[in-house]
């Protein structure tokens, strides 16, 4: 699956949710390896390994695909983190072997009345033509409405 022309697309987008939970509670989310595992990923690619060491320097992998196709990649490192707060990592995607992007993220957490107020943004590089803005947006937001039923399921 080697490309032949070589490309990179920047982009950047931003998106906002609210979650009737606590800061902690949206926090831990991220931070406790078992609750992540829950809403980081989707049902068509299974996951077939997932690791998350979060501290500032620790890594996460996670790495599954469907079936019968290829395997995607997420490995990425904490570059920041204020408990509560903020997260920033840094992380690329591979597809099969193939890096299809590399990105910086950051999580900004706010309390507020209704409960916590995310901002993610994510500033990206989408290398040789295999993934496009669009799509990591779609994909992010999936994982942010996945997080939300994870908090709801878990405040019951």
């Amino acid at each position: 699956m080697m490309s032949t022309e070589h490309s990179v697309t920047h982009a950047t987008f931003v998106i906002e949710r609210t979650y009737p939970a606590s800061t902690v509670r949206v926090f831990n989310a991220f931070a406790d390896p078992a609750i992540k595992a829950r809403w980081f990923g989707n049902d068509e690619m299974p996951k077939m390994h997932h690791e998350l060491d979060f501290r500032v320097g620790g890594r996460e992998i996670n790495r599954g695909g469907p079936p019968d196709g290829p395997t995607y990649t997420f490995e990425a490192r904490y570059e920041d983190i204020v408990p509560q707060e903020r997260i920033v990592t840094s992380y690329v995607m591979y597809l099969g072997d193939e890096r299809i992007s590399v990105s910086v993220a950051t999580v900004e957490l706010q309390s507020q009345a209704s409960g916590t107020r995310l901002v993610y943004t994510e500033q990206g590089a989408f290398l040789d033509g295999y993934d496009n803005p669009a799509q990591r947006e779609e994909g992010a937001r999936e994982l942010l409405d996945a997080l939300g039923v994870e908090l709801s399921r878990s405040a019951s």
